[in-house]
């Protein structure tokens, strides 16, 4: 009884893990990266749900705002297999498209205002952090057992 409430939970069921390389140029225009399963119970993933979201902060104090961007999004159907105590890996490639503002489209066409407008961005306190959640689903269980990764995007 207990050990079908530990699946039923995903206690001591599938981990996920995502591996990612440390910087990711936009330019490319994908991620590209790897999930490493592993369990301590022989179970089995029918899909993947891949995210990526920009959070943009803005302000300082009591002005603070933060929003949050969908930039890419991606479910994967599949059936793998996890054995006990046997990692297993499965690569990825994510497409994303990076949403710039009016003053990032900008910085990057004039070379003469990017110092004003880097200059205006650091006195509003601007900033991007860029997140990459993955989701499996795995059959049996209530909880779906996730990761996610902030990583910098240049």
């Amino acid at each position: 009884m207990l050990n079908r409430v530990k699946k039923w939970l995903g206690i001591e069921g599938v981990k996920v893990e995502l591996l990612l390389p440390e910087e990711i140029k936009h330019q490319e225009g994908s991620i590209k990266g790897t999930v490493r399963l592993s369990s301590m119970n022989a179970q089995t993933v029918t899909s993947f749900r891949f995210k990526l979201v920009e959070k943009y902060i803005r302000g300082r104090r009591k002005s603070k705002l933060t929003d949050e961007y969908l930039l890419a999004e991606m479910d994967v159907p599949m059936l793998i297999d996890v054995p006990a105590n046997q990692p297993v890996a499965y690569a990825f490639e994510l497409p994303f498209e990076i949403i710039r503002s009016r003053m990032d489209e900008l910085e990057g066409k004039n070379f003469l205002l990017r110092g004003l407008v880097k200059a205006a961005k650091s006195i509003k306190a601007v900033k991007s952090e860029y997140r990459l959640e993955v989701e499996a689903d795995v059959i049996g269980t209530a909880l779906n057992p996730f990761d996610n990764k902030i990583i910098n995007i240049i």
